[in-house]
């Protein structure tokens, strides 16, 4: 899986990060309690890429990011981010090196307002006050709905702005590389699609590598240049979204 692709189709790159890799992963092994999950995975993310990661539940997807974003240590495999291996391959490293994680099931404080919550991720990040309110008005013109429930609990939003609050707050460490899990669970189809637009934007604007783990294929190849399929721990198909346009052909790899 480790092949040359072509640049990210209509995607503003940097000059100084053409061709660079944002994440590449190499033999990794991975699992729970002695049962393997990652059979020998390679991975490449490139700047400015959208990667859309797909196949049948228990496949290894969810266990494959929470490797890369350091919640899993693998029993095998490197993991170079940006260029370089971290000394040590934890959340808190990804994100100074510029890699955010939105994980499967929000994972937002019930207790804790929007505004709390941001001020809490900032904090984390070693944000001043002064930048941080920078960067909340950022996301806040990149989301601007969650201006209307700012000051709201988050365990009162709907799973819609739940889902926008886990987006913004990864989006506040302003990354060069953002891991989606599964960001349409429990999402009308429409909702799914306006959240998905400023992760396009994302990628148009300021060439934000994507790697995406989703299920509603239609959306999630609309921002995705390249596909991979995983069954069982591993990666089955590698192409484009145009290569699995045939329903026929998909089901088949499912």
């Amino acid at each position: 899986m480790t092949e040359t692709v072509p640049e990210a189709r209509g995607v503003m790159v940097a000059p100084e990060a053409r061709g660079t890799v944002a994440i590449e992963a190499t033999g990794l092994v991975a699992g729970y309690g002695g049962r393997e999950v990652l059979q020998d995975l390679s991975i490449t993310l490139r700047a400015g890429e959208g990667l859309c990661l797909i196949g049948h539940n228990g496949a290894g997807k969810s266990t494959l990011l929470r490797v890369l974003f350091g919640l899993h240590r693998p029993a095998a495999g490197q993991i170079r981010v940006f260029g370089e291996v971290l000394p040590r391959h934890v959340p808190a490293a990804l994100g100074a090196a510029g890699v955010a994680l939105v994980p499967e099931g929000r994972g937002v404080f019930p207790d804790l307002t929007v505004e709390e919550i941001f001020g809490l991720a900032l904090w984390s990040a070693g944000v001043d006050k002064v930048e941080g309110a920078r960067r909340v008005e950022d996301v806040l013109d990149l989301l601007p709905r969650i201006k209307e429930f700012r000051r709201r609990r988050a365990g009162t939003l709907s799973g819609g702005q739940q889902q926008m609050v886990s987006i913004a707050r990864a989006l506040l460490t302003r990354p060069r590389a953002l891991l989606l899990d599964e960001p349409s669970i429990g999402l009308a189809p429409k909702l799914f699609q306006d959240l998905m637009e400023p992760i396009a934007r994302l990628r148009q604007e300021r060439g934000v590598a994507i790697l995406l783990v989703e299920q509603n294929l239609r959306e999630a190849f609309a921002v995705s240049d390249r596909v991979i399929v995983m069954r069982s721990g591993r990666f089955i198909f590698e192409g484009t979204p145009a290569d699995l346009s045939d329903h026929t052909k998909l089901m088949e790899l499912f």
